[in-house]
């Protein structure tokens, strides 16, 4: 029930649409079967996650390693030169279980490129994980990025 405050002034929500926004997830939790709220995990991918768990009894587990492993990336990287990997938003949540987390932690020793929408004041050391960070916030900046 936190994404609102955490990623809507991301996306452009003012404090009223914040709250707005935080009301209805409470709502939302409390009709479910089961409730979500404090059960690590189900905040994940938006909160669907949490509502899959929640209404349907669906098992949680890292999303981002289940699509990596879906996809072999371990096999795919042991032959890269180099991994781009892609992010709205690079900052601190970065690190927390998003996809560029696990990527970063499966390419031991193949450099890695994040080209990215934006960077948060919060990234802090994260960014020495990066051979290079290259923001790329509109289609001339994504054309440049590519060549």
């Amino acid at each position: 029930t936190d994404a609102a405050r955490v990623f809507g002034p991301q996306k452009g929500a003012d404090p009223a649409t914040v709250e707005a926004l935080t009301r209805r997830l409470e709502d939302t939790a409390l009709s479910l079967p089961r409730d979500p709220r404090e059960v690590a995990g189900t905040g994940a991918a938006g909160g669907f996650s949490g509502g899959m768990w929640a209404r349907f009894g669906a098992e949680l587990r890292s999303g981002a390693d289940f699509v990596l492993d879906s996809v072999g990336f371990d096999a795919a990287v042991r032959d890269a030169d180099l991994v781009v990997v892609g992010e709205g938003r690079l900052d601190g949540q970065s690190r927390a279980g998003k996809i560029v987390s696990a990527i970063l932690a499966r390419c031991d020793g193949v450099p890695v490129v994040a080209v990215v929408g934006s960077v948060g004041d919060d990234l802090g050391d994260y960014r020495t994980r990066f051979t290079d960070v290259v923001v790329a916030s509109d289609t001339d900046a994504m054309v440049r990025a590519g060549a």
